[in-house]
Order: structure tokens, then sequence, then C-alpha cells
């Protein structure tokens, strides 16, 4: 069958439910679907499923699967912003680092007013007002008189704002603005978060979805059933019948590899369970050898913690089979994440000083990096090790680096024997 023909039929498919649910790509979300889930700092987690026409060796597959996304809680304005910020001092101004944050997440997004019962209008935000809502004035006849917003509110709706301290919400073009105090709108239901989330989200994404096989299995007949492919006209009309039942096709599970370790290890093969093994009595078969390594923190862990940690898997590396010098290159160095690119440049002029001084030719082997609190820095890390200064990087996160177990430990000397071989 043309993949243009499969094409067209997908889109029949994908017709209904356009209409009735929230569209993400070849998703569709609905809070018909389950129960959202909370998942911080202003959003909550909405359930859905994916949705492909696929062809296959018994014919016309439609590949079903459950998902889930981030959306917009429906709340005032305000409530947002003290869930996104985690503020709890109402009364005091917002810094500039604060309009920055609220101004990139709320751009694009849908607000309805509700200082009028009996007339709810939507705007677009477009941005932030520089200043606080005290101190904003515009111009309210063709005569040029001219009302602070607080006045507006007060003389043409009877409405006393309280965030005074506040910058307003803007809509309208920046010739045209339109001004909207945040404790006056609401946000729109049904608006997908597109941005990156942090860490804490992602994991409450996880733990809001995660389900054993044969739950997600039930899951998904359920929301078979729930859309009634039997009674959707569009597909009637091409002839489209879609089966309730799932396909079924022999399989087996494949017996796992047997792992080999060092001869000098007290166990010298492995035959992993369930996907799982450890390095209990093991060494690695190709230790890697590091003489010259260093560590910078952009955490907020204290010196003596990063030094534990450094020497607890330096210990692990060559407890497993590696051969690690056990003393940095240059003391251990923690920086500002506002000036990592700084910090890493420096650590690794540092260190290129120090072996042209000891007369060795090599360069630094290993850069231990812990990471900051606030996700969104691995990226820009990695650029500049690897792709800037050539130098291998082995990040951790604070979370683990200040309470590390034997088995993080381990983990962290497999991927770091891997890169340094």
């Amino acid at each position: 069958m043309p993949q243009e023909t499969i094409q067209v039929l997908d889109v029949v498919l994908r017709e209904s439910p356009s209409w009735n649910y929230v569209t993400v790509s070849r998703s569709f979300f609905s809070t018909t679907f389950g129960h959202r889930g909370d998942i911080g700092e202003g959003l909550e987690c909405w359930r859905g499923y994916y949705q492909s026409l696929r062809p296959t060796q018994m014919g016309l597959s439609l590949n079903i699967d459950i998902s889930a996304t981030s959306f917009f809680k429906p709340v005032t304005v305000v409530q947002f912003v003290l869930e996104f910020l985690n503020l709890r001092d109402t009364s005091r101004p917002l810094t500039d680092r604060d309009r920055v944050k609220i101004k990139k997440a709320l751009r694009g997004v849908r607000v309805e007013t509700n200082h009028q019962e009996d007339q709810i209008r939507r705007y677009k935000i477009t941005g932030i007002t520089p200043v606080p809502m005290s101190q904003l004035i515009f111009p309210v006849d063709e005569r040029g008189t001219r009302m602070s917003v607080v006045q507006y509110f007060m003389q043409r709706y009877k409405y006393n704002l309280q965030y005074t301290s506040w910058p307003c919400l803007q809509s309208g073009s920046d010739a045209r603005p339109v001004y909207l105090p945040m404790e006056a709108c609401k946000i729109v239901e049904g608006q997908r978060y597109s941005k990156k989330l942090n860490d804490k989200q992602v994991t409450n994404i996880l733990r809001a979805t995660c389900q054993r096989p044969q739950q997600r299995e039930q899951s998904i007949r359920e929301m078979v059933l729930h859309n009634k492919y039997a009674e959707d006209k569009f597909a009637q009309e091409f002839g489209i019948n879609v089966c309730s039942d799932l396909v079924s096709v022999p399989a087996r599970v494949l017996p796992p590899p047997m792992l080999r370790y060092h001869d000098s290890g007290k166990e010298k093969t492995c035959a992993p369970s369930v996907g799982q093994w450890n390095m209990i009595n093991k060494k690695m078969i190709n230790g890697g050898i590091i003489d010259n390594w260093a560590c910078v923190s952009f955490s907020r862990m204290r010196p003596e913690e990063v030094h534990r940690f450094c020497c607890d898997l330096i210990q692990m590396c060559n407890m497993t089979g590696m051969s690690v010098n056990p003393r940095p290159l240059v003391d251990n160095r923690s920086a500002s994440p506002n000036h990592i690119e700084n910090a890493l440049r420096d650590v690794y002029r540092r260190t290129t000083e120090m072996l042209g001084k000891q007369g060795h030719e090599k360069q630094l082997q290993l850069l231990i990096v812990i990471l900051p609190e606030v996700s969104g820095s691995y990226g820009k890390i990695k650029k500049v090790c690897e792709t800037d200064l050539g130098i291998v990087s082995q990040c951790c996160l604070p979370r683990h680096a200040a309470r590390p177990n034997k088995q993080y430990l381990e983990n962290v000397a497999l991927k770091i024997n891997v890169k340094v071989t």
C-alpha cells in the first residue's frame, strides 16, 4: 500500500479525537482520561494516548500507547506565579530576575479575565510590564488624560487591586498594549507547557504514569473502548473498521549473555538476573589508567562533602580494576552556576600549567563535574569540555554526590572506565 494512502487513512482516524481532545503531535490528551497530577511550579500532568497507523506483516495496524505530558494548571496567574517562583511573601516586589522567568514561562499563554462575572474576555500574553502596577500609567481618552492601572480598575470596575507591587501582564502590540493585572486573570485550561521540565517535574510525571505491564495493557484496552472507533463517523465513511482486541504474536525471551570480568577478581563471570547485576567481588577486564584528574563543583555542596565524594569515587574506581591517582592534579574547585564556562576553562588552564611545570605532555584525563541543583547546564558543560577543550568529563547530580551509595559509585566508575579506555 502506498505511503500516501496510509497517511490519508491516518488523518481520517485522527479527525474525531482532534475535535474532542487536545492534540500534541501524534498524541491526544484530556482530563477525561484520568486524574491529572500536580507536578510542581504551576504545572500538572495530563494523561492521553499516542496513535499511529502503521503497515505490518498482518496488514494495517493501529499503534496505540499510553502517554502523558505537562499542562498549565487552570489557576489564577497570581497562584501560578506563587507556585512557579516558590514564593510565600506576596507583599514583596518581584525582582528583575523573577520578571524574566515569568515572561519566558507565560509568553504566548492564553488567559481570561475574572473581574467581571458577566463579561469574560480572553487575551494572549505577549510580555510583562517593566514597572510595577502602582507606577503603570496610560492614556484613557483622546484628550490625553492619564490614569494608573490601579485607579482605572477602581473607577471603572470598583475592583480594589491588591498586588500593586507586582507588574502587569501585557497583551496586544507594543504600539497598542493592553495591561492586565495578574490577579484579574486566570490561565485558560488545556494549554500544554512545551518548555523543558526540571528534574523534579520529570520525576513527578514518571511517578504519575509508571505502570506494571499488565496495568498498562489494561489501560490501553480501556482507551480503545473509550474512543469508540466503531461509532466514528469519519472512519465509517471511509470503510475503516478497528478491531478492539490486541494483536497476539509469538515471542520468546532471549537468555542474557554471560558477562566476563578480570581474572584478578574473586568472580570472573556473571549471569545477569532480570537484567540486573553488580560489581561485588568483580574487576573490569580492561581497567583504565588515570594519572591526572580534577573536580569542579557548581552545587551548594560544602568543600568537605565534595572532597569526600571524590575520595569515595576514586577508591571505587581502583577497587573495580582501574588504576587512578588518589590525588587530584589541582585542588577541588567550587564555582557559581552563573560562570560555568569561565570556571571550566580556568580549571583546564591551571591543570595544563601544572602538567607543563612537571614536564608532562599529557593533558587532563578526567574532569569530575558536580552539576548545579537547577537543571539545564548539562549540555553546556559537555560542549565546553568535550568539544571546546577536548577533555573527558563525568557529570554527577548533587543529590547523589552528597550521599553516594555503593551501587551509584560502581555505576559511575563503569561510566568513567568506558570513557578513558
